[in-house]
């Protein structure tokens, strides 16, 4: 029972010292903590392992053990990326993985309800705040949607931004999905995390105020930099909300 109290208490002490931490910045070495907490490696590195499991720190073998920083909060909302990274004082940017004008495909053409022979315009883009990544997203356009659109215009912009001032095009409403997923080798490479690491897959189709589909958006975010957010309000029915009038 003694050790599992301490075990306990060291790795809270290890939370406290995280809140104020910034991201990749490293805790202090295993024989700095060992001797500054009054612990036995063995605790420590319990804890340390339970907090690496937890996506709150990462471990670089031979380096050290870093903090990852608070998870952001994504509302389930239609904010772009640039303009969300901005509202928390995060320098957002991105990196263009692939751009490509192509035929839509059956898949696609059915998201973007063109013909499977449409041309659309394909971007993957390493989305980052503070130069960190966070997101890989795959974004489809139908062509005659935004023509002329090229790789410098999407480096460091916001994309619906870019519809609005550009193409006087306004998003009106969008369906998304969310689901648990895990990262492959590729996006492992790119987001900076382990193989199979947790992440948040979100599926988005967007539709403009003519009531045409703009966009469908596949995005790859990273599980241990972001966290689901919903503000919940508890609405009574008509005949109790009058029976407690009464």
């Amino acid at each position: 029972m003694f050790c599992v109290t301490k075990y306990h208490a060291i790795r809270d002490q290890l939370l406290d010292r995280l809140d104020t931490m910034a991201a990749g910045e490293p805790l202090p070495a295993e024989r700095d903590l060992v001797r500054e907490l009054g612990v036995s490696r063995m605790t420590l590195r319990r804890a340390t392992d339970e907090l690496v499991a937890s996506g709150l720190v990462r471990r670089r073998p031979g380096v050290g053990v870093f903090a990852i920083g608070p998870k952001l909060d994504t509302t389930l909302s239609a904010t772009s990326f640039t303009e969300d990274m901005r509202a928390r004082g995060l320098r957002p940017g991105s990196v263009i993985l692939d751009f490509v004008r192509r035929a839509a495909g059956a898949r696609i053409g059915r998201r973007l309800e063109v013909s499977p022979t449409a041309e659309v315009v394909h971007v993957t883009r390493l989305r980052l705040a503070d130069d960190e990544p966070m997101s890989i997203e795959a974004l489809y356009v139908p062509e005659m949607t935004v023509p002329g659109l090229s790789v410098a215009d999407l480096e460091n912009a916001s994309f619906y931004e870019l519809l609005r001032t550009r193409y006087d095009v306004t998003i009106a409403r969008g369906v998304q999905t969310i689901e648990p997923t895990v990262t492959d080798d590729e996006e492992s490479r790119e987001l900076g995390v382990p193989v199979h690491s947790p992440a948040l897959l979100f599926e988005r189709t967007s539709w403009n105020a003519e009531g045409s589909v703009t966009e469908f958006v596949r995005s790859i975010y990273r599980g241990d930099r972001y966290q689901i957010r919903t503000e919940l309000s508890l609405q009574q029915s008509d005949s109790a909300a009058s029976r407690a009038r009464r």
